[in-house]
């Protein structure tokens, strides 16, 4: 074995990468757990520390309730497996890398979820972050990609895509999902998962009929500033889900 394989295989083994593929995977099971998993579909990602053009991905063909530490591999921006035991899906890996790369993400997170998939389809394309609560968090947080492409069956529709984010934590795809991106893994989790539970309500509220009544942006600034000024609750929740998932 010459020397590259040796450096990769020493790196796919290395204390703190097996635990980032250990988060990754459970954030994989809470996600399927929570109801916001396709098939075998949709993919969740995290860069390597110190490597900009590695990444952890979840490989192709497994559910997300069955993902483990050792079935996540180790992707290079070129789309090469460069550890693990499993084959990679192209359209993960064309989003993926290109999202790493451009945006410089550390975290992305790819789903088709329910309901917030539903709010892709309209014609505002994304949650009113005025309404709820949990909306709110995502007040001029995100984007909404309005040119939906088809199948990202090559380096230029994950360009796009990537591009079309401007810098965003989340951009929902018109016609296809939604990317949530943050710096750790429990916080993407954590902004996921209120993602659809907004998006849910959001949908719920509009399904009665009745007319509804958003606050003001100033009090969805003062909702995000709050957030941002600590996160132990969304360590605590990934903390829960790593007792039980």
């Amino acid at each position: 074995m010459d020397a590259v394989p040796q450096f990769q295989q020493a790196l796919y083994l290395r204390a703190d990468i097996v635990a980032l593929r250990t988060d990754l995977a459970l954030a994989l099971r809470a996600a399927d757990r929570h109801g916001l998993s396709e098939g075998v579909c949709n993919h969740f990602s995290v860069a390597v520390p110190g490597e900009p053009d590695l990444f952890l991905l979840n490989p192709r063909g497994l559910a997300w309730s069955e993902v483990q530490a050792d079935d996540i591999v180790l992707v290079d921006s070129a789309g090469r497996c460069l550890a693990g035991r499993h084959e990679i899906e192209p359209t993960a890996m064309f989003i993926h890398a290109a999202i790493h790369r451009i945006t410089q993400k550390h975290c992305v997170l790819h789903t088709h979820m329910p309901y917030a998939t539903a709010l892709s389809l309209t014609v505002a394309g994304a949650l009113d972050t005025t309404l709820s609560q949990n909306a709110m968090r995502f007040h001029e947080r995100l984007v909404v990609d309005r040119d939906y492409n088809g199948f990202a069956f090559d380096h230029s529709e994950g360009e796009r895509i990537a591009h079309a984010m401007k810098g965003a934590d989340v951009v929902f795809l018109g016609n296809h999902g939604v990317v949530v991106c943050n710096d750790r893994i429990d916080y993407a989790y954590d902004d996921l998962y209120y993602l659809e539970r907004a998006c849910c309500a959001e949908v719920l509220a509009r399904s009665t009929g009745l007319a509804l009544a958003p606050s003001s942006a100033d009090i969805a600034r003062k909702v995000v500033a709050q957030l941002d000024a600590g996160r132990l609750q969304s360590e605590l929740f990934f903390e829960s889900l790593r007792r039980h998932v």
